[in-house]
């Protein structure tokens, strides 16, 4: 992967924070991510979709480590725990889109970011940004940032919509 440079100045952890990537596959900016939340006593919570066993613990010895192998169940997260949620090639393969928003937009703090990567090419950036707001997410936009991924950020916004 290329630079990560533009991809972390997304990011602006502060001690403690919590980010939660739901990805299939780890890799330079799941490492990127736990490092840099590392380095100010954040955690990194990491969930798997995958339907082969694959244990990470060793790769991600800071993250916290969740494993999912249906891709229509849901994942497990806590109400209000994260500052981040960032989805890396499972949105689109997710059988239950809208239940995954709802846990993300559940489980982030107020005025919190969700970000969903994809390989690019993937992704129908224009009707992701409508589900966005359809969840209550706003002023989402695309950003390119790494030139392999398409990626979308929004905004969960307190008092808007949901209210939660």
């Amino acid at each position: 992967m290329a630079n990560l440079n533009q991809f972390l100045d997304l990011f602006n952890p502060l001690p403690g924070n919590h980010y939660l990537q739901v990805t299939t596959s780890p890799d330079e900016t799941t490492h990127a991510m736990c490092k840099m939340l590392n380095d100010v006593s954040g955690e990194l919570a990491l969930v798997v979709y995958s339907e082969e066993e694959v244990d990470y613990s060793d790769e991600f010895p800071d993250a916290k480590l969740q494993y999912v192998k249906d891709f229509k169940e849901p994942f497990r997260a806590i109400p209000r725990n994260h500052d981040i949620v960032v989805f890396k090639d499972i949105f689109h393969l997710h059988e239950n889109k809208n239940m995954i928003l709802k846990i993300a937009y559940t489980t982030l703090a107020n005025t919190a970011n969700i970000i969903i990567m994809q390989k690019k090419g993937t992704m129908d950036i224009e009707a992701i940004k409508e589900m966005l707001e359809e969840f209550e997410f706003r002023a989402p936009n695309e950003i390119d940032v790494l030139p392999e991924y398409d990626l979308v950020i929004a905004k969960k916004m307190h008092m808007w919509g949901n209210g939660l």
